[in-house]
Formats: structure tokens, sequence, C-alpha cells
């Protein structure tokens, strides 16, 4: 990117902003790559039509299996796709799976669906039920991996500092120079990667972020089994079915399970500070404490009428919890990788678009490329903040849905979270 030496390009002060998948990914990736003067602030599935998308998990999987590095933290339970009908995002990632040398079950009767899961789970299946098996797919501890990922990046000698919320970006001649934080705090940069996830749009208003990263709220909710319920589900697959959007996990340690609806989701537009530009801003634990964690009543509706449809037992069961996950959305669900159009050392490392963790141990190759100049063309295309946007088969339909207002005397109650 710059015409320096080697040695002056590997000292330049490089900031990112940002510590979560994308953020903590680049850090360790520049530093595998000689970098020595790294800084991250911040506060505190493999199927995909897409085939560049399948390749780069099944990737991501190896490197998950290290068990040296990661422990216990990727668990390879198998992912079941639904399908129905003619479908050709569920049927591009099925082709991609195999294309791959993914270990597929391709399963066309409601028998052989039925075969995957515990023979004691009471699973409801349709007549014509049908899909496949991927056996490398499974979930991932993410608050463990992530606290590994840390670990590694300050072994290697990059500074991880947290508490510092970047309020404003100092600039001068056109570039970024710094960074000022909340608490007064300042970091001159030569480089800053933003990666701040939901709250990049929001938090940047100037930028003019929000058509290429826009914050959707993700509802999510709970059910707390008993550790005797818990060990009869564990051996289960994840289940994912593209055309409601619903997935379900099995129990994770703590004998809980996550279910959710991958979706167009919701839009919170506020002001946005010192400006007169509408923002989705994430509403979460954080800014609205408990309340932070209510989904709208009719999302819990629909999670527990999906529910019901592959585990009738559990949707009997009370949510122990909810709370909206904040996408950061590209229109078409690519990632945003590359340098601002208007600020040449300003890199943007984000829009995960809710397929963004499992590439933790991967994704921050890519932004090292693209800091470096290495992308190849497809892909800086692929990637680029201002690039155009085409719909093609590579996004589930229900992601197609424009995302709705959220609207708060619409959210649930506790109330709401029993069986009803």
């Amino acid at each position: 990117m710059m015409n320096q030496g080697k040695d002056e390009y590997l000292d330049q002060r490089i900031t990112i902003v940002g510590a979560g998948v994308f953020g903590l990914s680049t850090a360790y990736h520049l530093l595998q790559r000689g970098y020595r003067d790294v800084t991250v602030l911040d506060l505190v599935r493999s199927s995909y039509a897409d085939a560049f998308y399948t390749a780069l998990a099944r990737e991501s999987i190896a490197a998950w299996k290290d068990t040296q590095r990661w422990g216990d933290t990727y668990h390879e339970s198998g992912v079941y796709c639904a399908m129905q009908g003619r479908d050709s995002y569920i049927d591009e990632a099925y082709k991609n799976d195999l294309a791959h040398g993914a270990r597929v079950d391709t399963l066309e009767s409601a028998e052989a669906v039925r075969a995957i899961f515990p023979e004691n789970v009471n699973v409801a299946l349709p007549e014509d039920a049908r899909g496949f098996l991927n056996h490398d797919g499974g979930w991932a501890f993410a608050s463990q991996g992530v606290a590994r990922m840390m670990e590694m990046i300050t072994s290697l000698g990059g500074k991880i500092l947290a508490g510092k919320a970047v309020v404003e970006l100092a600039r001068a001649s056109g570039r970024v120079v710094g960074v000022h934080c909340a608490d007064g705090s300042v970091f001159d940069t030569d480089l800053l990667v933003l990666s701040v996830g939901s709250w990049t749009a929001s938090g940047f208003p100037d930028l003019g972020l929000d058509g290429q990263c826009l914050a959707t709220g993700q509802t999510v909710a709970f059910v707390q089994l008993t550790p005797e319920e818990a060990e009869q589900y564990r051996k289960c697959p994840v289940y994912l079915d593209f055309h409601s959007g619903f997935y379900v996990f099995p129990p994770n340690h703590e004998n809980i399970v996550k279910c959710a609806i991958h979706s167009g989701g919701f839009v919170q537009k506020i002001r946005a500070a010192k400006s007169d530009i509408y923002v989705s801003t994430p509403r979460t634990v954080t800014s609205d404490g408990d309340d932070g964690l209510r989904i709208p009543r009719s999302s819990v509706q629909k999670i527990r009428t999906e529910l019901r449809r592959i585990y009738p037992d559990l949707a009997q069961k009370p949510f122990s919890g909810t709370r909206l996950c904040w996408y950061t959305d590209s229109p078409n669900d690519d990632w945003v990788i590359g340098a601002h159009p208007d600020v040449p050392n300003l890199f943007l490392a984000t829009s995960g678009s809710g397929h963004a963790y499992k590439f933790l141990l991967t994704i921050g190759n890519l932004v090292a490329d693209a800091i470096e100049g290495k992308l190849s063309p497809e892909l800086k295309k692929k990637f680029a903040v201002n690039r155009l946007h085409e719909r093609d088969a590579n996004e589930p339909e229900i992601r197609l849905e424009p995302p709705a207002t959220l609207v708060l005397e619409e959210l649930c109650t506790a109330e709401d979270l029993l069986l009803v």
C-alpha cells in the first residue's frame, strides 16, 4: 500500500478499533506477518451458496480443530440443512459443499432425516422432509475463542487496551492521524482499521456507511434444560432452515439451547450525535441495561412456532431469556474489507452479515492482504466499501426481506416468555 522500506513498513503504527472477530483476527494476522506496533482498542455454519465462503469456511474449520490452540472451542456436531422444493441458495450450498470435499450425507426422506437425531429425542418432521447433513459443520464456544485469540495476540507483542471508547477520528490532509477516546486519551496512528461491528455507521456517521454497514437486530431466544434433558439433546446436529431463517444449536456447557431467526431483522433509527443523520443504532444491554435484551413479542411467537416444528418437547418449555443479536449487514451479505474511498489510510473490516465468527481464525488474513494491496482483483471488487450490489442466489430469500422498525411498545415482557 505504501512506498516504504520493509522495516519502516512493518514499524508503522497500526490502530484497530474494535476487538471483535474482524479486529482480533486482523491484529493476529498482521503480527504473524511481522508488524511490530499493533494496538487494539475496545470497550470490552460451513454451507454457502457462494463457493468462496465455502472454501474459506472449510479452511477455518480445519484451523478450529487444532485443539492445542483452541481446546474444545469448536464442537463438530454436524449441521442439518433442510431442503424444500426448489431453493437456489440451498441447492448451490449443497453443490459447493460436495465440490470442496465436505463429508455430506444426502437425506431424501423423512426417515433418513429422522435417523440423524438421537433415538430418544422427540423430533417433528413433515412427511416430505429432506435435506443434507454436513458432518464438517458445528458450533463454536464464542467467548472462549475470543479469549484465546486475545492471548495469542498479546503473546505476539500486540496490545489490547480495554475501556477505550473511540469517539472521534483525528484527521489531517485527508488522512486519519489518530483517535480520541471518551476518557480523554489520544492514540496517534499511521493506519487505522475500523472494526466496530454494528456500531460502525452510528459511531462514525460522517463516514457515510449506513448503507454499507447497516445495524440490524436479529432475534434470539434461550431454553434452559435440566442436566438430564441436555444429555438427551447433546448429540443433535445444528438445525438450519434457510426458508424460515430458523436455526437451533445443541445445548452448550450450561445446558442452554439457543434458537434464533436469521432474517432481515430490525432497525432502530436514531439521530447521530452532532449530526442531522438518522442511523440504525444497536439497542443492547450496554445502552439500555436488561431492557436492551428484549425482542419483539411477535418474534418470540415465531421462534416458539419454529421450535415446535422440530423439537415439540422443547417448545413446551418457557424461554429463559432473549436478546437482539446485532448484525452489521451489507446489502448483499458480502463483507466490507478495504480502504475508505475518501480516506486512504482508513480501512474498513466489518459487515459480517451474520456469518463472520466461524472465520475468526482466517478472516484477518484477507484484511492484511487488503492493507498490503495483495487482494485479488475479484476479491477487492467483492469486498469494496463503495461497490455496487446485485442480488443473486448467494443470499437466502429470508435475508432479502427489508428490516422492520423496532417498536419499543411491541417488545416482549417476562410473561411473553412463558408457555401460552
